[in-house]
C-alpha cells in the first residue's frame, strides 16, 4: 500500500519550501498529507489548516492573530500539534511526519512529534538541529537534521538537504526488517558507570530467566526516558539501581531528571526495586564550570569534560527524605534495597568517596521515612557492585512481578 508523509510547517512564510518538498515526495511515489502550523494564510491549500490546530488547543485562529503576539502563537499551536497529530496518525492520516523550521517551526512540530508513539517515522530540519536539542526531542525518537542553511528559500545547499531529507524518510517507509524478535517481558533497569558491575550482573540473571531488560544511563535524559516508557505501559518491572538523578536534581547538578522521577512505577502500579545507587555523587561539567558555592567540596575529576562532587550528610538526608516521599506513593509492589557498604564504585573503602558517615544519614532517612505498609526494606551488608547484591535484587523483583500475576 502507498504510504503517505505528513508534511508539517509554516506554509504562510515557508510555502515555495514546502511546495518543493512536496512535489518532490510524490515525485518518489509517496503521497502527502500537509498541516499547516503558520499564523497566517498559507501559500497552498493545506489538508489541515491553521484553525483546526489552534481548535485543538482551544483556540481560535482570528483572536490570537489580531493579538501578533507571536511567542503566544507559537505556544497555542505547539500545544495544538501535541494534541491533534496523535489522533491524525490514530486516523490512518499518514505513516511518518516531515517537517522543516527554525526555532519556532521546531518547537511547534516537534510538540506533536513527540506524542507519537516510538518507531514513527519522525524527521525534523532544523536550524537547531546542531545545538541541544534536547527540549525539541524530549524522550522520543525524533531525527533531527541540520538544515545548514536557515530554511528560506530554494538554493544549491538547500535543496540538497531537503531532498536528503525526503530519502532519508522515505527509506524508513519503504523498507522493512523481517528479522524476527522474540517478544519477552521488559524490564527497564537504570545504570551509571559506577553502578555498572551491578546491572551487568542482574541483566544476565533477569535474561536467564526469560526476560528483556533495558538499560537506562541515569543521566537526566535516560531517567525520564525510563519514566516515560513505565508510564506509557511497555514495561512489566522496574530495576531502578541507580537514583543518582536525584543528587543532581537537589543539587545544581547537570544531569537531572526532573522533580518527577521515580513517580511512574508507583502510578502505574508496576513492581519494581529501588536502591541507591551513585547517590554519593553530583555531576557537573569541567571543573570551572562547578558553582563557586561548591569550590571547598571533594570532587573526583572523572574526565576533562565531567566533575564529580561528593554528597555531604545533609544532602543524603535530604535526598532520603524525597526518595521515601516517592516511595510513599506506591500502593504495591516495590521494595528499597539498601547496599550497606557503599553505594557506588567510589563509595567503597580505599576509594575517594568512601563516606560511611554520609551513607548512614541516607539510610537511616530513608528507613524513618518510607512508611507505606507495602514497601519492603531489605539491607544486605555488602556494596552496590557485590554480585550477591545484584542477584538479589534481580531475585527480589521476580518475586514482586509474580506476586503481582497471582494477585490478577
Amino acid at each position: 500500500m502507498e504510504k503517505t508523509i505528513a508534511l508539517a510547517g509554516t506554509f504562510d512564510t515557508k510555502g515555495e519550501e514546502f511546495l518543493y518538498v512536496k512535489k518532490l515526495i510524490e515525485s518518489i511515489g509517496l503521497r502527502t498529507f500537509t498541516i499547516h502550523t503558520g499564523v497566517f494564510t498559507p501559500m497552498f491549500t493545506p489538508d489541515v489548516s491553521n484553525a483546526e490546530v489552534f481548535q485543538a488547543a482551544g483556540e481560535d485562529v482570528e483572536r490570537i492573530v489580531k493579538q501578533k503576539d507571536r511567542a503566544n502563537a507559537t505556544e497555542v499551536l505547539a500545544n495544538g500539534m501535541e494534541v491533534l497529530l496523535p489522533q491524525l496518525y490514530e486516523a490512518g492520516k499518514f505513516d511518518g511526519i516531515l517537517s522543516f523550521g527554525g526555532t519556532g517551526g521546531t518547537s511547534i512540530v516537534t510538540s506533536g512529534m513527540r506524542a507519537l508513539p516510538i518507531g514513527v517515522p519522525k524527521v525534523m530540519v532544523s536550524t537547531v538541529a546542531s545545538g541541544n536539542t534536547e527540549p525539541y526531542i524530549g524522550t522520543s525518537d525524533i531525527m533531527m537534521i541540520p538544515s545548514i542553511v536557515d530554511v528560506a528559500g530554494l538554493n544549491l545547499i538547500s535543496t540538497k538537504i531537503f531532498t536528503n531529507a525526503v530519502f532519508a524518510i522515505s527509506g524508513m517507509l519503504h523498507f522493512e526488517n523481517n528479522t524476527k524478535i522474540e517478544k519477552k517481558p521488559l524490564i527497564a533497569a537504570s545504570m551509571f558507570g559506577v553502578t555498572t558491575p551491578c546491572v551487568q550482573h542482574a541483566k544476565q540473571y533477569l535474561e536467564k530467566q526469560g526476560y528483556e531488560v533495558l538499560v537506562f544511563h541515569a543521566t537526566g535524559i535516560g531517567g525520564r526516558t525510563m519514566e516515560h516508557l513505565i508510564e506509557n505501559g511497555f514495561i512489566d518491572g522496574v530495576l531502578d539501581i541507580t537514583t543518582t538523578e536525584w543528587a543532581d536534581e537537589l543539587f545544581d547538578g547537570v544531569l537531572n531528571a526532573g522533580p518527577n522521577r521515580l513517580e511512574a512505577a508507583a502510578k502505574q502500579k508496576i513492581p519494581q526495586v529501588v536502591s541507591v545507587g551513585a547517590l554519593d555523587m553530583v555531576n557537573f561539567g569541567p571543573r570551572h564550570t562547578v558553582p563557586n558555592k561548591y569550590e571547598e567540596r571533594k570532587f573526583y575529576q572523572h574526565n576533562p569534560t565531567v566533575t564529580l562532587m561528593r554528597t555531604t550528610v545533609e544532602e543524603n538526608k535530604q535526598m532520603g527524605e524525597v526518595i521515601a516521599e516517592k516511595l510513599n506513593m506506591a500502593s504495591g509492589y516495590t521494595a528499597l534495597m539498601l547496599p550497606l557498604q557503599g553505594v557506588s564504585g567510589l563509595d567503597v573503602e580505599g576509594q575517594l568517596f568512601y563516606g560511611p558517615t554520609e551513607d548512614q544519614m541516607l539510610f537511616d532517612t530513608l528507613r524513618e521515612n518510607v512508611l507505606a505498609d507495602n514497601v519492603e526494606i531489605v539491607e544486605l551488608a555488602m556494596d552496590i557492585n557485590d554480585q550477591a547484591f545484584a542477584e538479589a535484587a534481580a531475585k527480589k523483583l521476580l518475586e514482586l512481578i509474580d506476586a503481582k500475576k497471582g494477585a490478577n
